[in-house]
């Protein structure tokens, strides 16, 4: 099964970070994702711009698409980066997305993924 990884981060925390807390942040994801490939589990993944650099297309029932500059909500927490996973169970998903949370990653989501792509051909 297929899950999404889903990164929340306090914006004002990982401003705060120390050249410290950052080094530690990366040496901890590149381990992770050592371990994730020797596995095979981890299928994609990577950080994303700040919320400023955000634009949401929104479609609205009675109007035409909207833009608009920033994330869809306000927030203190904001999505800061994603992993794609293969995993053989839901509670192995979530023992990897464990191991993100930490002072800036505030939240993590695990969700499986629907993966439509492919489906045709079972079916056919």
């Amino acid at each position: 099964m297929k899950y999404m990884v889903l990164m929340y981060a306090d914006f004002a925390a990982t401003a705060a970070m120390t050249p410290e807390e950052r080094t530690d942040v990366f040496t901890r994801h590149e381990a992770l994702h050592r371990d994730l490939a020797g596995t095979g589990e981890i299928l994609n993944g990577a950080g994303l711009q700040a919320p400023e650099d955000t634009t949401t297309l929104r479609w609205h029932r009675d109007a035409e698409l909207s833009q608009d500059s920033g994330p869809f909500v306000e927030s203190v927490e904001h999505l800061t980066a994603y992993y794609v996973l293969e995993c053989e169970s839901a509670e192995r998903a979530r023992e990897i997305a464990s191991r993100v949370v930490d002072f800036h990653v505030v939240a993590v989501e695990v969700r499986p993924i629907h993966d439509w792509f492919g489906m045709g051909e079972e079916a056919g």
